[in-house]
């Protein structure tokens, strides 16, 4: 008898730049079903009247609790350090991200 495991969701943490070029940070297990969600206005309170939002960037992160803290960690920076990492993460493949 094998042990079976159970496949952790992953999670990804996403950055928005919405209508007024203000920033939303968000973490999700489904990312395509989240920026649609966002799209039809039924996501985030905030987005909802920024609309629209555009993805700008993301990360792959291992599991939920790792996700919250790296989401808390980029809601605490300036605006200039978040656009500053957006900037340096332009030319890199989108599911490969992974900053601590």
């Amino acid at each position: 008898m094998g042990a079976s495991t159970v496949k952790k969701p992953r999670w990804y943490l996403y950055i928005l730049r919405c209508r007024d070029d203000t920033l939303y940070t968000g973490i999700t297990v489904d990312l395509p079903k989240r920026l649609e969600s966002h799209r039809k206005g039924l996501g985030a309170k905030y987005t909802r009247s920024r609309l629209p939002a555009i993805l700008v960037y993301q990360e792959d992160q291992p599991d939920r609790s790792s996700a919250l803290r790296r989401e808390a960690a980029l809601r605490r920076l300036g605006r200039a350090s978040k656009l500053a990492l957006i900037e340096t993460s332009a030319g890199e493949p989108s599911t490969s991200k992974r900053r601590a």
